[in-house]
């Protein structure tokens, strides 16, 4: 049995699929997802699923960190251990205005791409994995990728992109390897198959979407 294992980009999967909400209102439902059961349905009959590991940073905002960790713990409930959760961190930056010239603070998230490519390497030298399933449109991650596939070349490697979002760079290396990267916003019927129930309930434990991501 092969085993596969999926690493999402927590980020970039966030905001592409922010940027799809804009073009069909329909995928916000999809804030409130399974991430095993989506990716579950990716996989041959040859195939095992063993992990689904999710790479993130907590959020500087209580609203959205309360709203990010329900998503996260809802999952684990499901999913038990094929489910995790590595974090990176937000760092405060201050930038200048170009129109006003005052300076203002944002934050800008960082590790998750280093977490990425550790974590990966560590999964083959461990020899957790037959098949490394990169969730990302970063083509800063070609660099670990490119270093996989000349010291593991038993293992495979597969690229999905998140709704909304492509690298030309990660495009490239599966083409040069004559594999096609898989785009996940055209698999809307996949993501809707995965939707979380509204309340999760395991073992007396209950978790229940943000009504913010509830559409009506």
């Amino acid at each position: 049995m092969e085993r596969i294992n999926f690493f999402i980009d927590g980020f970039n999967f966030y905001h592409g699929l922010k940027r799809k909400i804009r073009i069909d209102s329909d995928w916000q439902k999809f804030y409130w997802l399974d991430f095993v059961k989506l990716f579950q349905q990716f996989i041959g009959d040859n195939q095992s699923l063993e992990k689904v590991y999710y790479f993130t940073a907590p959020p500087p905002d209580t609203e959205k960190l309360m709203r990010q960790r329900l998503l996260f713990k809802a999952n684990s409930l499901v999913n038990g251990n094929k489910f995790e959760v590595i974090d990176g961190k937000f760092f405060p930056k201050m930038v200048k205005c170009k129109e006003c010239h005052k300076n203002y603070k944002i934050y800008e998230e960082k590790h998750t791409d280093v977490n990425i490519a550790i974590k990966m390497i560590d999964d083959c030298l461990l020899a957790n994995v037959d098949t490394i399933a990169l969730v990302s449109a970063d083509g800063d991650l070609l660099t670990p990728l490119n270093l996989i596939n000349e010291r593991f070349p038993n293992i495979k490697i597969r690229v999905y992109f998140p709704p909304a979002n492509k690298s030309d760079a990660l495009n490239n290396f599966m083409k040069s390897h004559k594999k096609r990267a898989v785009e996940l916003g055209n698999s809307k019927g996949r993501f809707q198959y995965s939707v979380l129930p509204d309340t999760v309930t395991k073992e007396g434990i209950t978790y229940t979407i943000p009504p913010e991501w509830k559409i009506e």
